[in-house]
């Protein structure tokens, strides 16, 4: 078991240089490999956290951000599952608590994705914007579909 320990040691450090390289989806590969070799790894559960966050504040829509993917919630969700889903992740991301590579990144992305969605006149004024946004990509399927079919 040892053996596996030394192991995921290694791999995690893989991980730690592919996010420093900006490859974090390779990053959390490694990562999860880690996690297979040896579970109860050191800070393996921070590195985690870390990268699906920042894997959610890449995945943009329309150039935007989903703060609500940042925070692993519906657009639907009550402002009670939103701040439990915060408090979780920035216990987990504060930098005091969390020495991982980009965990303080990660804990401003939340911060700000906190910002925005507990905040109801700037949380209706995003869902607006999204629901416009996505509103037009479906008129835009819509006539490529119409054009097709002609």
């Amino acid at each position: 078991m040892e053996c596996n320990k030394e192991a995921a040691f290694r791999v995690k450090e893989i991980a730690e240089k592919k996010f420093t390289k900006r490859d974090i989806a390779g990053a959390r590969r490694f990562a999860l490999k880690a996690q297979k070799l040896y579970p109860a790894l050191d800070g393996l559960p921070q590195l985690l956290a870390t990268l699906d966050v920042h894997m959610a504040a890449d995945n943009r829509a329309n150039g935007e951000v989903d703060w609500y993917r940042v925070l692993d919630v519906e657009p639907s969700a009550s402002e009670d599952t939103i701040r439990s889903h915060y408090r979780k992740l920035a216990l987990i991301l504060h930098p005091d608590k969390n020495k991982a590579v980009g965990a303080d990144g990660a804990f401003n992305i939340i911060s700000e994705a906190w910002n925005l969605l507990s905040n109801k006149a700037k949380r209706i004024a995003y869902d607006r914007k999204r629901n416009v946004t996505d509103m037009d990509q479906k008129c835009s399927t819509l006539e490529i579909i119409s054009a097709n079919l002609s």
